[in-house]
């Protein structure tokens, strides 16, 4: 074979799966939709729910609430533990909010007053 029909062939092989990829014939990684607290949505008593699953950065979890009711606010260990945000911390109202998960522990609280006392609040490792 000559080195201008081997360029093509490596040419024409590389647009194939170019094709097939594009067309969705070789599945693209992608993120899991999860919704915090299942059908109940973001409750109270949601501290267990992550419990045996599994998580990846890039996931989005959906935080499904009344927002006369609830909030959310993305903490850090010592806010999920102290149940307490820091000061300028981003709450969310909307009662449909999604948030990406980072590699690592990320930490969600409601921050109405005695709502994460009482279990709202959720600690979930993406790897």
């Amino acid at each position: 074979m000559s080195e201008g029909r081997g360029s093509a062939l490596v040419f024409g092989l590389a647009a194939v799966m170019v094709a097939a990829i594009v067309a969705g014939h070789f599945p693209a990684a992608e993120a899991a939709t999860y919704t915090v607290g299942g059908a109940r949505g973001w409750t109270f008593n949601v501290a267990s729910w992550p419990n045996g699953k599994r998580f990846r950065a890039g996931d989005i979890l959906v935080f499904s609430y009344s927002p006369l009711a609830h909030n959310v606010v993305q903490v850090d260990r010592r806010g999920y533990n102290g149940c307490a945000a820091p000061s300028g911390a981003r709450i969310l109202r909307t009662g449909k909010d999604q948030i990406k998960l980072a590699k690592g522990q990320n930490f969600f609280i409601c921050l109405i007053p005695g709502h994460c006392q009482a279990g709202m609040k959720i600690a979930v490792n993406a790897l």
